[in-house]
C-alpha cells in the first residue's frame, strides 16, 4: 500500500520530527509512507471569515494539487467519522483488499480545510472532538498507521 500524508505547513519541533522518524521506520515492512508538505498560507492572528476562507482556499488549492486522480482521500476533520483502533485496522484492510492501493491522508493548517479539499475527499476521519495542533496530528496519524498494520497481521501491540 503506497500512504501520503498530504500536511499543510513544515514541522519545525525535534521532538516531532524524531517520533515521525521513529513511525516511518516502523511502517516500512508494511508500506511505502510519504509524506508531501505544503506551505501555508501566511496571514494576521486575526481573521475575516472571508480572509479564513480564502486562506483555506489557497492551502487547499496546494493540497489537491499533490493528489492524483486514482487515490482514495480520508481527510482529518473533526467532523469526520471516528473509529477505534480495530475498525481503523479493518478500513485500511478493505481498502488494500479492494484494490485502493494509493490513500492519501490530508491534514490541513491551523485553520482546517476548504471546502474543496472535503468535496475531493472520500471520507473524513477524526481522531476526536477535541482540536489538535496539526502538527502532531502528523505523529498520531503515523502511530494509529502503524498500529492497524500491526493488529492486521495479528501482531503484538501494547494497549
Amino acid at each position: 500500500m503506497n500512504i501520503s500524508i498530504v500536511t499543510v505547513g513544515k514541522l519545525k519541533e525535534k521532538y516531532l520530527k524524531q517520533g515521525i522518524a521513529e513511525y516511518e521506520k516502523r511502517l516500512q515492512p508494511y508500506a511505502k509512507v510519504q509524506i508531501v508538505e505544503v506551505a501555508d498560507e501566511k496571514a494576521p492572528e486575526t481573521l475575516s471569515e472571508t480572509e479564513e476562507k480564502q486562506v483555506k482556499d489557497k492551502e487547499g488549492e496546494r493540497i489537491l494539487g499533490k493528489i492524483s486522480a486514482d487515490t482514495y482521500v480520508i481527510a482529518l476533520a473533526i467532523e469526520g467519522k471516528t473509529y477505534s483502533s480495530e475498525k481503523f485496522a479493518q478500513k485500511l484492510d478493505q481498502l488494500a483488499t479492494y484494490g485502493k492501493s494509493k490513500v492519501a491522508f490530508v491534514i490541513g493548517g491551523s485553520l482546517g480545510l476548504s471546502e474543496d479539499v472535503l468535496k475531493r475527499a472520500d471520507e473524513q476521519f477524526s481522531f476526536s472532538p477535541l482540536t489538535f495542533p496539526h502538527q502532531l496530528m502528523r505523529l498520531m496519524l503515523l502511530e494509529q498507521v502503524y498500529r492497524a498494520f500491526r493488529i492486521n497481521r495479528g501482531e503484538p501491540y501494547h494497549k
